[in-house]
């Protein structure tokens, strides 16, 4: 007859961090992970290890969501940044507990990063219906002509983020893309790859249409050459590519006539003009009126 007790001692359910990519959440198919551990030594997870067919994949998703993305008004992917830090607020203690087990950070500093990362979606949010006006103008010709030059989005955006930072520095370099209608594909601090994976979870619950940011947790040494090199890529942001030969690839992104963004130190500026840096002008001319 049960009785209601319980007899069993409940086991623990770890968390599986995949790959974030076309809006799923994929094993890499090369099978790899990579052992993260806290600052101790104690294990704390297995994070799929991207390889060169996940990046490619990874572009193929970006390059198919990133016109429907662009497509939006400016008004809804304002909602939808916004929406991101909805979700993330109310995600903040997971974050902080991941940054603290991982970051060595103290549950404060961790508290406060989480708190900067929402902030910085929210400035973004409010940006995407504005920064038209900042980075447009009417130019003045010679005849019955008006003349118009608008920023329009670079298509698809690779990243290496910030390594000494982990959501902080991931959010720093993915909003500003997403402002004007970007698709990315980011490789997050290889140090701190867990934030990287529940912000993929946060993106995928957040209104964003699947493929427009993609996750690929790995060696940024080994991932960033195959993006610079990819035909299908219209920009590099080296931000945090200070460590590896960012020349080597800045060469690479030539041959593809990439836009690239060189190395900063810390994290990526949190200025419109970080957002201009990421689109094209377009000029239109349209005959006046005579009447």
């Amino acid at each position: 007859m049960a009785t209601g007790v319980k007899t069993t001692t409940r086991l623990d359910v770890p968390k599986t961090y995949k790959l974030f990519i076309g809006g799923a959440f994929p094993r890499s198919e090369s099978g790899r992970v990579t052992e993260v551990r806290s600052p101790e030594g104690a294990f704390v997870a297995n994070v799929a290890k991207a390889s060169r067919k996940d990046a490619r994949d990874a572009v193929r998703a970006a390059r198919k969501a990133q016109p429907g993305w662009a497509g939006a008004t400016a008004y809804n992917r304002g909602q939808v940044l916004y929406r991101v830090a909805e979700v993330l607020e109310g995600r903040k203690a997971q974050f902080v507990d991941e940054l603290v087990r991982t970051g060595g950070l103290s549950a404060a500093r961790a508290q406060q990063q989480v708190e900067d990362a929402i902030d910085l979606w929210v400035w973004h949010a409010g940006w995407t219906d504005k920064i038209a006006q900042i980075g447009g103008s009417a130019n003045p010709v010679a005849g019955p002509y008006f003349n118009l030059s608008v920023p329009e989005p670079t298509g698809v955006v690779a990243i290496i983020a910030p390594q000494s930072s982990a959501l902080l520095g991931l959010t720093s370099v993915i909003a500003p893309a997403l402002v004007t209608g970007n698709a990315v594909v980011v490789v997050p601090a290889a140090s701190a790859p867990l934030s990287a994976i529940s912000l993929g979870e946060v993106l995928a619950t957040s209104d964003l249409p699947g493929g427009v940011v993609n996750v690929l947790t790995g060696d940024p040494a080994e991932l960033a050459p195959w993006l610079a090199g990819h035909a299908d890529v219209n920009a590099l942001d080296l931000t945090g590519a200070g460590g590896l030969d960012w020349v080597a690839l800045e060469v690479i992104a030539a041959d593809t006539l990439k836009r690239v963004i060189r190395p900063e130190p810390g994290l990526a500026p949190e200025t419109p003009h970080r957002i201009l840096a990421l689109t094209e002008t377009k000029t239109v001319w349209h005959t006046k009126s005579r009447l």
